[in-house]
């Protein structure tokens, strides 16, 4: 599809900067506030709907109107979503190990050190994942089969993500279950079903994307990049380090996929 808007979308790019980097901000003040960086994995989610927002206000009268309220709405569903499941699973809680263990570093300059290694490098990578969300906006032309398949994996991701969030919950709040490996629901079919829910949602908004041959070429870096952390960077990488000594662990992981579900073995 010709008629890509390049001009407006190049001047968006630094309109969602502003926005990636004004919600990581107002955060680092909160957790300097109450001396708890954990909060930034709330402002994630967040920070991807600042974007879509943002994005879809811009781009009024230059992209399909249909398609921008498509995006919009799925990345602020996406992002608000993880956003209240992240905060409500932390109320009450003291600072997240995984900070702890990266501000040790610096003892001297821990909220220095937390804004240049965390809410910077976080705010940088809000607006590079993001360039689907933005691309899409400025897709002249009716939506076409991308944008349907793109949806479908949109929802597919979030749902999968939401369950599996919600019988992990289910299971820890058992008493009878403290100490035992959640392998149930979704947990049986794949050892990360909220991980591979991202993984879906932002394959399915860079399908959207694809409306547009343009957008699709100059945004595949982004869903590229969010699976590289998911899969193997911060995301799955990390927890297995962090659950491999747990009893049971090790014969859960040979049964169970890593990322992909499929039957256990």
């Amino acid at each position: 599809m010709s008629g890509f808007a390049w001009s407006a979308f190049a001047a968006n790019l630094a309109w969602a900067a502003a926005a990636s980097l004004a919600v990581m901000l107002v955060t680092f003040a909160l957790a300097v506030r109450r001396g708890v960086h954990r909060i930034v994995d709330v402002a994630w989610g967040v920070a991807f709907a600042a974007v879509a927002l943002v994005t879809c206000a811009a781009s009024a009268g230059t992209g399909d109107a249909g398609r921008r309220f498509l995006v919009t709405a799925l990345t602020s569903l996406w992002g608000l979503r993880l956003a209240v499941h992240i905060a409500r699973r932390g109320r009450g809680h003291g600072e997240d190990p995984r900070y702890e263990e990266l501000l040790a570093k610096a003892p001297g300059r821990r909220n220095l050190y937390a804004l240049r290694t965390v809410y910077l490098v976080q705010a940088a990578l809000v607006w590079l994942v993001s360039l689907p969300v933005q691309a899409a906006q400025y897709v002249p032309g009716p939506m076409t089969g991308f944008a349907a398949a793109g949806t479908a994996v949109v929802v597919l991701g979030v749902a999968f993500e939401a369950i599996g969030d919600a019988q992990l919950a289910r299971f820890k709040a058992d008493p009878a279950n403290k100490g035992r490996i959640m392998d149930q629901g979704l947990w049986r079919y794949t050892r990360h079903p909220n991980y591979f829910g991202d993984f879906c949602v932002w394959w399915g908004l860079y399908l959207i994307a694809c409306d547009s041959g343009a957008a699709a070429a100059v945004t595949v870096v982004s869903p590229l990049v969010m699976s590289f952390l998911l899969i193997w960077g911060s995301g799955k990488r990390l927890l297995e380090r962090h659950m491999a000594q747990r009893p049971g662990y090790a014969a859960y992981a040979a049964r169970t996929s890593g990322f992909f579900p499929r039957p256990p073995r």
